[in-house]
């Protein structure tokens, strides 16, 4: 008698994909959450497979913070381009022009925090019901106690007590007028089984993942790219690292580690060797014990 064996890469993109029909089955009018960062490449890349041979059947929404780096823009663009899906960009710059939000000052001033406004803004102007995003639980303990069908009240913000049971897979989007739910059909992977995912399936990404030469400063205890957001420190200096990122947020706030992983091969073999959270270079995540559940109980990604 024959037995079938899935590989668990074939499981965890199995589960990925019905949640993904899922949304599409139960909403009205979803959205892929699209930062350009490897996870929401790689949701983008299961809803390719979800609907092939038909076209992914809901549009890309950024949040462009405008603090962004070149080749993430770059790379969405095109990747917009090669899959003939409807791009919905938020602007933070906007946000601010109109007096949504106030521009922080400072060392540590950062935009991240600025995207909650216009990411609820634009899902309220567009009339989005269901925001798909990359989120994973391994990546951090707010993250953790997401499921896969996440609410979000009339306000947009997270309750993470007042979230519904998912049993034998069985979920639950219904909303009342105003509320909205976020997504997450990759929650259960890990940053290996990411990358793992990435080679196996040779999927795209941004050249910033790679090892490559950069004007960074040590800030943070991480190397911050120098750019034209950046205000030196008297005590600060720019250098030139062969340095690569792990995860991908602005500008301003995203640590690069010092690596020569320049393969997709390489890259797998120094991740499973590290023993630090991927978000342990981000600048954002630094500022309190909570400050990622604080951020997603205002309707953070």
């Amino acid at each position: 008698m024959s037995k079938y064996y899935l590989n668990y890469l074939d499981e965890l993109e199995a589960e990925a994909i019905y949640i993904i029909r899922e949304v599409w089955a139960q909403f009205q009018n979803p959205v892929i959450l699209f930062s350009g960062g490897k996870d929401s490449i790689v949701v983008t890349h299961l809803a390719r497979k979800a609907f092939y041979p038909s076209k992914i059947p809901f549009a890309l929404m950024h949040v462009d913070t405008g603090h962004n780096f070149p080749e993430t823009m770059a790379f969405r663009d095109q990747l917009v381009k090669d899959l003939g899906v409807k791009l919905i960009v938020g602007s933070v710059q906007e946000s601010i022009n109109n007096g949504r939000v106030a521009e922080e000052r400072g060392k540590h001033a950062s935009r991240n925090a600025l995207q909650t406004t216009t990411l609820l803004d634009t899902i309220e102007a567009h009339k989005i019901d269901c925001a798909i995003g990359g989120g994973r639980r391994d990546e951090e303990k707010a993250r953790a106690k997401e499921r896969f069908f996440s609410h979000r009240d009339d306000f947009g913000q997270w309750d993470p007590k007042n979230q519904r049971a998912e049993l034998w897979y069985l979920l639950n989007g219904k909303y009342f007028e105003g509320e909205h739910f976020r997504a997450f059909p990759i929650s259960n992977w890990t940053e290996m089984d990411i990358w793992n995912y990435i080679l196996r399936e040779q999927i795209a990404i941004p050249s910033l993942y790679f090892a490559h030469q950069r004007q960074v400063i040590w800030r943070s205890n991480s190397w911050i790219p120098y750019s034209e957001h950046i205000t030196l420190e008297t005590h600060e200096q720019v250098e030139t690292k062969t340095i690569r990122f792990r995860t991908l947020g602005d500008i301003t706030i995203t640590g690069g580690i010092t690596s020569d992983a320049d393969t997709l091969d390489k890259i797998v073999a120094e991740v499973a060797a590290m023993r630090q959270t991927e978000r342990g270079n981000r600048s954002d995540d630094k500022r309190s014990e909570t400050a990622m559940e604080d951020r997603k109980r205002d309707g953070y990604f």
